[in-house]
Protein backbone atom coordinates (compact mmCIF):
# COMPACT_ATOMS: atom_id res chain seq x y z
CA UNK A 1 0.00 0.00 0.00
CA UNK A 2 1.42 3.39 -1.29
CA UNK A 3 1.19 7.13 1.07
CA UNK A 4 -1.74 7.88 -0.60
CA UNK A 5 -3.54 4.94 0.10
CA UNK A 6 -2.50 4.89 3.80
CA UNK A 7 -3.40 8.50 4.03
CA UNK A 8 -7.00 7.58 2.38
CA UNK A 9 -6.90 4.91 4.84
CA UNK A 10 -6.87 7.26 7.75
CA UNK A 11 -9.31 9.86 6.97
CA UNK A 12 -11.85 6.89 6.12
CA UNK A 13 -11.35 5.79 9.75
CA UNK A 14 -11.62 8.99 10.76
CA UNK A 15 -14.61 9.43 8.90
CA UNK A 16 -16.11 6.89 10.06
CA UNK A 17 -15.84 7.18 13.37
CA UNK A 18 -17.34 10.68 13.13
CA UNK A 19 -14.36 12.67 14.75
CA UNK A 20 -15.19 15.99 14.10
CA UNK A 21 -11.68 18.05 14.55
CA UNK A 22 -9.27 15.83 13.50
CA UNK A 23 -5.54 15.90 14.63
CA UNK A 24 -4.79 16.60 10.61
CA UNK A 25 -7.79 18.60 8.81
CA UNK A 26 -8.96 17.69 6.03
CA UNK A 27 -12.33 17.37 3.82
CA UNK A 28 -14.21 14.34 1.45
CA UNK A 29 -16.58 15.29 -1.18
CA UNK A 30 -19.40 12.58 -1.80
CA UNK A 31 -19.43 11.92 -5.59
CA UNK A 32 -23.15 11.03 -5.95
CA UNK A 33 -24.52 14.62 -4.49
CA UNK A 34 -21.79 16.80 -5.45
CA UNK A 35 -20.82 17.70 -1.29
CA UNK A 36 -18.33 18.60 0.01
CA UNK A 37 -17.96 18.48 3.70
CA UNK A 38 -15.77 18.28 6.74
CA UNK A 39 -15.46 14.99 9.45
CA UNK A 40 -18.53 15.43 11.50
CA UNK A 41 -20.66 16.46 9.26
CA UNK A 42 -24.34 14.78 10.46
CA UNK A 43 -25.18 13.75 7.19
CA UNK A 44 -25.42 9.86 6.93
CA UNK A 45 -22.11 7.99 6.19
CA UNK A 46 -21.37 7.60 2.52
CA UNK A 47 -20.67 4.34 0.81
CA UNK A 48 -16.89 4.37 0.19
CA UNK A 49 -16.53 4.11 -3.36
CA UNK A 50 -18.69 7.11 -3.37
CA UNK A 51 -15.91 9.37 -1.47
CA UNK A 52 -13.10 11.89 -2.32
CA UNK A 53 -10.36 13.06 0.18
CA UNK A 54 -9.00 16.50 -0.15
CA UNK A 55 -6.26 18.27 1.53
CA UNK A 56 -8.53 21.57 2.08
CA UNK A 57 -12.56 22.42 0.79
CA UNK A 58 -10.92 24.93 -1.76
CA UNK A 59 -9.29 21.85 -3.41
CA UNK A 60 -12.77 21.00 -3.96
CA UNK A 61 -14.67 23.35 -4.73
CA UNK A 62 -12.03 23.77 -7.45
CA UNK A 63 -12.92 19.98 -8.47
CA UNK A 64 -16.36 21.41 -8.98
CA UNK A 65 -18.39 20.33 -5.47
CA UNK A 66 -20.03 22.73 -3.35
CA UNK A 67 -20.15 23.38 -0.16
CA UNK A 68 -22.64 21.13 2.32
CA UNK A 69 -25.09 23.57 4.40
CA UNK A 70 -25.20 21.26 7.21
CA UNK A 71 -21.64 21.14 8.68
CA UNK A 72 -20.49 24.84 6.67
CA UNK A 73 -17.12 23.34 5.80
CA UNK A 74 -15.72 26.56 4.59
CA UNK A 75 -16.84 28.54 8.02
CA UNK A 76 -15.07 27.21 11.41
CA UNK A 77 -17.35 29.72 13.46
CA UNK A 78 -20.81 27.70 12.09
CA UNK A 79 -20.66 25.29 14.81
CA UNK A 80 -23.46 24.28 16.51
CA UNK A 81 -22.79 25.69 20.60
CA UNK A 82 -22.71 23.18 23.63
CA UNK A 83 -26.10 23.81 23.81
CA UNK A 84 -27.47 22.69 20.87
CA UNK A 85 -25.36 19.89 20.62
CA UNK A 86 -26.82 19.02 24.19
CA UNK A 87 -30.24 19.20 23.07
CA UNK A 88 -29.69 17.13 19.80
CA UNK A 89 -28.25 14.50 22.31
CA UNK A 90 -30.71 14.25 24.83
CA UNK A 91 -33.71 14.53 21.74
CA UNK A 92 -31.80 11.70 20.03
CA UNK A 93 -31.55 9.34 23.46
CA UNK A 94 -35.46 10.13 23.67
CA UNK A 95 -37.34 11.68 20.80
CA UNK A 96 -40.57 11.06 22.43
CA UNK A 97 -39.53 13.19 25.64
CA UNK A 98 -38.79 15.89 23.04
CA UNK A 99 -41.58 18.75 25.02
CA UNK A 100 -39.82 22.24 25.09
CA UNK A 101 -40.63 22.28 29.12
CA UNK A 102 -39.30 19.10 29.69
CA UNK A 103 -36.12 19.66 27.58
CA UNK A 104 -35.27 23.47 29.26
CA UNK A 105 -35.65 21.38 32.77
CA UNK A 106 -33.52 18.70 31.82
CA UNK A 107 -30.60 21.29 30.54
CA UNK A 108 -31.14 24.00 33.08
CA UNK A 109 -32.09 26.91 30.49
CA UNK A 110 -35.65 28.84 30.07
CA UNK A 111 -38.14 26.82 27.31
CA UNK A 112 -37.58 30.14 25.39
CA UNK A 113 -33.88 30.70 25.39
CA UNK A 114 -33.50 27.08 24.38
CA UNK A 115 -36.00 27.30 20.97
CA UNK A 116 -34.67 30.91 20.02
CA UNK A 117 -31.06 29.58 20.39
CA UNK A 118 -31.93 26.07 18.51
CA UNK A 119 -34.02 27.49 16.12
CA UNK A 120 -31.56 30.27 15.51
CA UNK A 121 -28.26 27.79 14.55
CA UNK A 122 -30.07 24.73 13.26
CA UNK A 123 -33.54 26.18 11.70
CA UNK A 124 -36.08 24.36 13.07
CA UNK A 125 -37.48 23.51 16.65
CA UNK A 126 -36.77 20.82 19.11
CA UNK A 127 -39.88 19.18 18.33
CA UNK A 128 -39.28 19.37 14.54
CA UNK A 129 -36.09 17.75 15.07
CA UNK A 130 -37.49 14.92 16.64
CA UNK A 131 -39.80 14.18 14.52
CA UNK A 132 -37.65 14.35 11.77
CA UNK A 133 -35.57 11.76 14.11
CA UNK A 134 -38.54 9.88 14.19
CA UNK A 135 -38.75 10.02 10.82
CA UNK A 136 -35.50 8.80 9.55
CA UNK A 137 -35.98 5.67 12.50
CA UNK A 138 -39.75 4.81 11.04
CA UNK A 139 -38.22 4.25 7.43
CA UNK A 140 -35.50 2.76 8.81
CA UNK A 141 -37.32 0.28 10.49
CA UNK A 142 -40.09 -0.30 8.06
CA UNK A 143 -36.95 -1.86 5.70
CA UNK A 144 -36.39 -4.26 8.40
CA UNK A 145 -39.66 -5.15 10.63
CA UNK A 146 -41.96 -7.51 10.01
CA UNK A 147 -45.18 -5.42 10.64
CA UNK A 148 -45.92 -2.18 10.82
CA UNK A 149 -46.48 -2.39 14.48
CA UNK A 150 -42.88 -3.62 15.02
CA UNK A 151 -41.52 -0.60 12.85
CA UNK A 152 -43.42 2.09 15.01
CA UNK A 153 -42.28 0.72 18.17
CA UNK A 154 -38.96 0.44 17.06
CA UNK A 155 -38.62 3.91 15.94
CA UNK A 156 -40.16 5.65 18.96
CA UNK A 157 -43.78 6.16 19.04
CA UNK A 158 -46.12 5.53 21.28
CA UNK A 159 -49.76 5.05 19.46
CA UNK A 160 -50.37 3.99 16.38
CA UNK A 161 -52.57 6.98 15.77
CA UNK A 162 -49.75 9.29 16.29
CA UNK A 163 -47.90 7.19 13.97
CA UNK A 164 -50.27 7.20 11.38
CA UNK A 165 -51.32 10.85 11.84
CA UNK A 166 -47.43 12.12 11.25
CA UNK A 167 -46.54 9.12 8.77
CA UNK A 168 -49.32 10.42 5.99
CA UNK A 169 -47.54 13.73 6.36
CA UNK A 170 -44.21 12.73 4.86
CA UNK A 171 -45.12 9.99 2.60
CA UNK A 172 -47.71 9.55 -0.40
CA UNK A 173 -47.58 5.53 0.43
CA UNK A 174 -48.97 3.34 3.41
CA UNK A 175 -46.84 2.11 5.79
CA UNK A 176 -47.61 -1.35 4.80
CA UNK A 177 -46.64 -0.59 0.18
CA UNK A 178 -43.48 1.83 1.70
CA UNK A 179 -42.10 -1.64 3.30
CA UNK A 180 -42.01 -2.89 0.17
CA UNK A 181 -41.18 0.44 -1.55
CA UNK A 182 -38.08 0.67 -4.55
CA UNK A 183 -37.92 -3.34 -4.25
CA UNK A 184 -36.06 -5.15 -7.37
CA UNK A 185 -36.33 -1.13 -8.61
CA UNK A 186 -33.25 0.75 -10.74
CA UNK A 187 -33.62 4.23 -10.08
CA UNK A 188 -31.93 6.59 -11.93
CA UNK A 189 -31.17 10.30 -10.31
CA UNK A 190 -29.29 13.48 -10.37
CA UNK A 191 -28.44 16.99 -8.85
CA UNK A 192 -28.98 20.29 -10.60
CA UNK A 193 -28.62 23.51 -9.44
CA UNK A 194 -31.44 26.23 -9.87
CA UNK A 195 -32.24 29.70 -8.93
CA UNK A 196 -34.66 28.28 -6.18
CA UNK A 197 -32.14 26.08 -4.27
CA UNK A 198 -30.90 22.72 -5.37
CA UNK A 199 -32.94 20.16 -7.29
CA UNK A 200 -32.97 16.18 -7.26
CA UNK A 201 -35.02 14.57 -9.68
CA UNK A 202 -34.79 9.89 -9.52
CA UNK A 203 -36.86 8.23 -12.46
CA UNK A 204 -37.83 4.76 -12.30
CA UNK A 205 -38.38 3.12 -15.88
CA UNK A 206 -41.87 3.98 -15.62
CA UNK A 207 -40.91 7.74 -15.97
CA UNK A 208 -40.25 10.60 -13.16
CA UNK A 209 -40.72 9.66 -9.61
CA UNK A 210 -39.23 12.30 -7.46
CA UNK A 211 -38.32 15.96 -7.80
CA UNK A 212 -37.35 17.48 -5.04
CA UNK A 213 -36.14 21.56 -4.25
CA UNK A 214 -34.27 22.44 -1.23
CA UNK A 215 -30.91 24.25 0.16
CA UNK A 216 -28.77 20.97 1.09
CA UNK A 217 -28.63 18.37 -2.04
CA UNK A 218 -26.79 16.32 0.20
CA UNK A 219 -30.01 15.82 2.94
CA UNK A 220 -32.30 15.67 -0.51
CA UNK A 221 -30.76 12.72 -1.82
CA UNK A 222 -30.74 10.92 1.70
CA UNK A 223 -34.67 11.90 1.70
CA UNK A 224 -34.73 10.28 -1.20
CA UNK A 225 -32.82 6.96 -0.84
CA UNK A 226 -35.24 6.43 2.90
CA UNK A 227 -38.47 6.95 0.42
CA UNK A 228 -37.31 4.33 -1.98
CA UNK A 229 -35.68 2.07 1.00
CA UNK A 230 -35.35 -1.09 -1.37
CA UNK A 231 -34.32 0.32 -4.37
CA UNK A 232 -30.68 0.57 -6.49
CA UNK A 233 -29.47 3.88 -7.44
CA UNK A 234 -27.93 4.99 -10.37
CA UNK A 235 -25.89 7.74 -12.15
CA UNK A 236 -27.51 9.70 -15.05
CA UNK A 237 -27.11 9.20 -19.11
CA UNK A 238 -27.42 11.43 -21.06
CA UNK A 239 -31.14 11.09 -21.54
CA UNK A 240 -31.65 11.42 -18.45
CA UNK A 241 -29.59 14.78 -18.36
CA UNK A 242 -31.76 15.77 -20.83
CA UNK A 243 -35.09 14.95 -18.57
CA UNK A 244 -33.42 16.77 -15.53
CA UNK A 245 -32.92 20.05 -18.17
CA UNK A 246 -36.62 19.74 -18.89
CA UNK A 247 -37.39 19.94 -14.93
CA UNK A 248 -34.92 22.52 -14.26
CA UNK A 249 -36.80 24.71 -17.40
CA UNK A 250 -40.03 23.85 -15.87
CA UNK A 251 -39.07 25.62 -12.17
CA UNK A 252 -37.02 28.11 -14.01
CA UNK A 253 -39.96 29.44 -16.34
CA UNK A 254 -43.42 27.36 -14.56
CA UNK A 255 -45.40 28.01 -17.80
CA UNK A 256 -42.85 25.35 -19.89
CA UNK A 257 -44.47 21.77 -19.84
CA UNK A 258 -42.99 18.44 -19.66
CA UNK A 259 -43.42 16.36 -22.27
CA UNK A 260 -41.88 13.30 -19.65
CA UNK A 261 -43.81 10.79 -18.62
CA UNK A 262 -44.59 10.37 -14.29
CA UNK A 263 -44.58 7.89 -12.45
CA UNK A 264 -47.04 9.13 -9.56
CA UNK A 265 -47.76 6.60 -6.91
CA UNK A 266 -49.94 6.93 -4.17
CA UNK A 267 -53.74 6.09 -2.40
CA UNK A 268 -56.55 6.51 -5.15
CA UNK A 269 -57.20 9.26 -3.28
CA UNK A 270 -53.92 11.10 -2.93
CA UNK A 271 -53.81 10.26 -7.03
CA UNK A 272 -57.43 11.86 -7.50
CA UNK A 273 -56.13 14.97 -5.36
CA UNK A 274 -52.33 15.36 -7.13
CA UNK A 275 -54.72 15.08 -10.91
CA UNK A 276 -56.97 17.86 -10.01
CA UNK A 277 -53.98 19.76 -8.39
CA UNK A 278 -52.27 19.63 -12.41
CA UNK A 279 -55.85 20.66 -14.28
CA UNK A 280 -55.43 24.01 -12.22
CA UNK A 281 -54.31 26.32 -14.85
CA UNK A 282 -50.37 28.40 -14.62
CA UNK A 283 -51.10 31.65 -12.65
CA UNK A 284 -54.07 30.61 -10.81
CA UNK A 285 -54.52 29.44 -7.12
CA UNK A 286 -57.55 27.32 -5.11
CA UNK A 287 -58.23 26.76 -1.61
CA UNK A 288 -58.28 23.23 0.00
CA UNK A 289 -62.02 23.61 0.36
CA UNK A 290 -62.43 24.27 -3.14
CA UNK A 291 -60.30 21.39 -4.40
CA UNK A 292 -61.92 19.24 -2.25
CA UNK A 293 -65.39 20.06 -3.75
CA UNK A 294 -64.40 19.79 -7.12
CA UNK A 295 -63.24 16.23 -7.07
CA UNK A 296 -66.41 15.51 -4.83
CA UNK A 297 -65.35 15.23 -1.47
CA UNK A 298 -67.12 18.38 0.50
CA UNK A 299 -65.93 17.29 3.87
CA UNK A 300 -62.55 16.36 2.48
CA UNK A 301 -60.92 19.26 3.03
CA UNK A 302 -58.17 18.15 5.53
CA UNK A 303 -57.56 14.89 3.71
CA UNK A 304 -57.08 17.31 0.39
CA UNK A 305 -54.16 19.11 2.70
CA UNK A 306 -52.11 15.65 3.88
CA UNK A 307 -52.22 14.53 0.11
CA UNK A 308 -50.65 17.89 -1.30
CA UNK A 309 -48.28 17.44 2.14
CA UNK A 310 -47.41 13.90 0.56
CA UNK A 311 -46.69 14.88 -3.13
CA UNK A 312 -43.30 13.81 -4.23
CA UNK A 313 -43.02 15.61 -7.48
CA UNK A 314 -42.68 18.88 -7.29
CA UNK A 315 -43.69 21.79 -9.46
CA UNK A 316 -44.65 19.00 -12.05
CA UNK A 317 -48.14 18.18 -9.63
CA UNK A 318 -48.51 22.22 -8.57
CA UNK A 319 -49.10 21.78 -5.53
CA UNK A 320 -47.48 25.27 -4.49
CA UNK A 321 -51.26 26.53 -6.75
CA UNK A 322 -53.34 25.76 -3.30
CA UNK A 323 -54.07 28.32 -0.63
CA UNK A 324 -55.94 29.21 2.14
CA UNK A 325 -59.16 30.09 1.55
CA UNK A 326 -58.47 33.75 2.59
CA UNK A 327 -55.53 33.25 -0.06
CA UNK A 328 -52.61 33.79 2.32
CA UNK A 329 -49.63 31.08 1.45
CA UNK A 330 -50.15 28.25 3.37
CA UNK A 331 -47.62 25.68 4.23
CA UNK A 332 -45.67 24.10 1.38
CA UNK A 333 -43.32 20.83 1.40
CA UNK A 334 -40.18 22.45 -0.35
CA UNK A 335 -40.44 26.12 1.75
CA UNK A 336 -43.42 28.46 1.64
CA UNK A 337 -40.96 31.42 0.43
CA UNK A 338 -40.11 28.80 -2.79
CA UNK A 339 -44.10 28.54 -2.99
CA UNK A 340 -44.72 32.33 -3.16
CA UNK A 341 -41.49 32.52 -5.47
CA UNK A 342 -42.85 29.94 -8.28
CA UNK A 343 -46.62 31.73 -7.72
CA UNK A 344 -45.03 35.16 -8.53
CA UNK A 345 -42.89 33.38 -11.73
CA UNK A 346 -46.39 31.86 -13.01
CA UNK A 347 -48.37 35.16 -12.50
CA UNK A 348 -45.60 37.55 -14.12
CA UNK A 349 -45.48 34.58 -17.42
CA UNK A 350 -49.38 34.30 -17.22
CA UNK A 351 -49.13 38.20 -18.26
CA UNK A 352 -46.83 38.16 -20.21
CA UNK A 353 -47.79 35.55 -22.82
Amino acid sequence: MNDHQDLNAYRWQILASRTRNPQYPFCYAVVTTGIVCRPGCPSRLPNPENVRFFDNCQDALKAGYRPCKRCHPLDDNKEPSELVVRVCRQIERDPDQANLNTLASVLGYTPAHLQKTFRQQIGITPFDYARALRQQRIYRELGHSRSNTDALLQAGYQSSSQFYTEFKQFSSLPPGSHRQSGKGEILTFAVADTTLGALVVAASDKGLCWISLGDDPHAQVEELQRHFARAEFCPPDEAFNQWVSQVTGLVEAPGERLSIPLDIRGTVFQRQVWEALRKIPMGSTMDYQALADKIGKPGGARAVASACAANVLAVAIPCHRIVRRDGSLSGYRWGVERKADLLAREKGQGMGN
